[in-house]
């Protein structure tokens, strides 16, 4: 989902969210290792993503799942938080590197970038987030500004939390507290992860992680899945490489069955191959 790479001048275009109704679910979180066995055991795996439609008290929260699994969006509603859900449109700005730090973002559908632009124009993909994932988490360290860019890939359905809303709930309540640090600690590891793919991997292996990292992978029974709308130059940016070389993989790719084309990118899980090949 993400990598450090240099691509042209970052776009400025904002347009005005649409804030709606929340609409509780509980979301696909997934995290995948680079070691290939921990890849392949996280693609394969089974997760429920039936929405509950409902807010959960959070002691039978407790008692039906166990504290491992709770959902962070039950846990955010039996707490009583302030929260406001926002729209967003493809290719729509979520916020802006150095604008006022306000609050954190959950994610509970679509896609979110995130990226910064160097002081000469020039931007470096350095995530692409998901259902279930936090953004903007560093206004709870004082930060004062926001670090990077976030826009949406696809249509996005984000969970506003103001700051010191979210510093409330995480000094209340525990069990929550250790989910969200344990959060923090795998989407630390992810990065690292990242950093050695782009250091140590070719550009055919960069390119197959990040398309099954892309693709909603996690639920049983589909023999592939449709990846969300990204084009060839953000592919590019996430792997470090140029678009005309993402297109002779993705070409290679397609000849080999590992992907195709119909009325969307799918991604087959045989593409999985190329990760763990030496």
């Amino acid at each position: 989902m993400s990598t450090l790479s240099t691509i042209g001048t970052a776009q400025d275009s904002r347009r005005s969210p649409t804030r709606g109704t929340e609409t509780l679910g509980r979301p696909h979180v997934e995290n995948i290792p680079l070691h290939p066995t921990g890849l392949k055991e996280r693609l394969f795996s089974s997760v429920d993503t039936t929405p509950t439609g409902k807010t959960t008290n959070i002691s039978s929260t407790l008692a039906r799942k166990g504290t491992g699994d709770c959902d962070a969006q039950e846990f955010l509603a039996s707490a009583g938080v302030a929260r406001t859900i926002v729209q967003y449109r493809g290719s729509q700005k979520i916020y802006l590197q150095g604008e006022s730090a306000k609050g954190v973002l959950y994610i509970q559908k679509g896609g979110v970038k995130l990226s910064v632009v160097s002081a000469v124009g020039k931007e470096a993909i350095v995530a692409l987030l998901g259902p279930g994932d936090f953004v903007g988490e560093g206004c709870l360290t004082g930060l004062p500004f926001r670090m990077e860019t976030a826009t949406a890939i696809t249509t996005a359905s984000i969970l506003l939390i103001e700051t010191n809303e979210m510093l409330r709930v995480l000094h209340e309540e525990y069990k929550f507290s250790d989910r969200f640090i344990a959060y923090l600690l795998t989407r630390n590891i992810r990065v690292e992860e990242d950093l050695i793919d782009q250091l140590f991997n070719s550009i055919e292996k960069r390119l197959a992680r990040a398309l099954l990292l892309l693709a909603p992978y996690g639920r049983q029974g589909q023999a592939d899945k449709m990846l969300p709308k990204v084009s060839q130059e953000m592919l590019a940016a996430m792997v470090g490489t140029t678009r005309s070389r993402v297109n002779v993989f993705m070409t290679k790719f397609r000849k080999l069955g590992f992907i195709h084309y119909d009325g969307g990118l799918h991604i087959n899980k045989s593409l999985l191959s190329v990760v763990l090949q030496d």
